[in-house]
């Protein structure tokens, strides 16, 4: 039995609580938060809750941290666990600058523990299906794809919280509601080499930016558009990827990215695509992403392996928000090598290995 702990009883918190109960072999044992409110509803009689994080990393036998804060704490409570020698389920963004997460990724390697990142879109069925369609050369060459986010954070969703909006802890539209997208873009679509983007904060009464328009140039040559933006009347519109390539062309949305709207390859009959089609409809969600991650980490501590989505990956999509902001505020476009060079590269950035042994 691998056993959980909890760091931050919010909204997000219950979503890792159901993942957790879920999965054979993995069993919550501890939360913790400041709030004695907010934890209430998490206590039980298998559950012991804390308010002090010191406490709860010494409570017996606990093997994983999930972190659920704000984004701004998580560098500190990862490196907080991964030192008291717990794996980490670091909720997105894993951190808001690119040195506090090579410092997560090498604390972490440091004390043989496993990062993992949470971004739970990519196990929905319609990204499962355009992921097998990428990687199968049904597209053929690409030339440009897009990622939309058009959602609804209105401004009594920022006034709940006093971190939601600021640069220090929340890092605006794309680190806060875009990086899932962005996450996709990059798993499926490879390195991006260049950003040009235009930010602007033109609704919310925020420290960050509440809407953004990008453009990228993939390594592969393909061209990528990003628009972000929780200006949207009245309530959440749309959240998209689309990709167009020589033999190829589908776009996957609805309001949180999980129903295919075409899908068009050469090599794919109309009946065929028809029949994906409607068994993504059938079952639009699957598996709940957070709980796929929960179960594949918990096989990943007791076989070894890598997580699911590791600190690589992770830092990856931060890099690309941040370049997207520097490319905004300097008004050029940002090559991603340089940047990278400009934060500091971590020894463990690049290719596919995993952030442990």
């Amino acid at each position: 039995m691998i056993h959980y702990g909890i760091i931050g009883c919010g909204h997000i918190a219950q979503k890792h609580v159901a993942a957790i109960q879920a999965v054979e072999g993995a069993r919550l044992v501890a939360v913790c938060d400041r709030d004695l409110d907010r934890l209430q509803p998490f206590r039980g009689e298998e559950v012991t809750a804390y308010t002090d994080v010191e406490q709860m990393l010494t409570h017996p036998g606990l093997d994983v941290v999930n972190i659920c804060t704000p984004s701004g704490t998580h560098k500190d409570l990862t490196i907080q666990a991964a030192t008291a020698g717990k794996h980490v389920v670091v909720e997105k963004p894993m951190a808001l600058t690119l040195e506090d997460a090579d410092r997560m990724i090498e604390v972490c390697r440091e004390n043989q523990v496993q990062l993992c990142v949470v971004h739970p879109n990519r196990f929905r069925p319609a990204m499962r299906r355009l992921k097998e369609r990428v990687e199968s050369g049904a597209f053929g060459t690409f030339s440009h794809v897009n990622a939309t986010l058009r959602w609804n954070r209105n401004q009594a969703y920022y006034d709940q919280a006093l971190w939601r909006g600021t640069r220090q802890m929340d890092g605006g539209v794309l680190m806060n509601q875009g990086i899932h997208n962005l996450d996709l873009l990059l798993w499926l679509m490879g390195e991006v080499e260049e950003v040009a983007s235009y930010q602007a904060t033109r609704l919310r009464r925020i420290e960050t930016e509440d809407t953004s328009v990008s453009i990228l140039k993939f390594r592969n040559g393909a061209l990528g558009v990003i628009e972000a933006a929780v200006t949207i009347y009245p309530n959440n519109l749309e959240e998209s990827l689309s990709l167009f390539g020589e033999k190829g062309t589908a776009v996957v949305g609805g309001r949180t990215a999980h129903a295919i709207r075409t899908w068009k390859f050469a090599d794919l009959s109309e009946e065929s695509a028809d029949q994906v089609i409607q068994q993504v409809e059938e079952d639009p969600w699957g598996v709940p992403g957070h709980q796929c991650l929960i179960e594949r980490m918990t096989a990943v501590i007791r076989s070894g392996g890598q997580p699911p989505v590791t600190g690589d990956d992770g830092r990856r999509a931060l890099q690309l928000v941040l370049a997207c902001q520097q490319a905004a505020t300097s008004r050029r476009p940002v090559r991603l090598e340089e940047m990278q060079g400009e934060a500091g590269t971590h020894p463990f950035s690049t290719g596919t290995r995993g952030d442990t042994n």
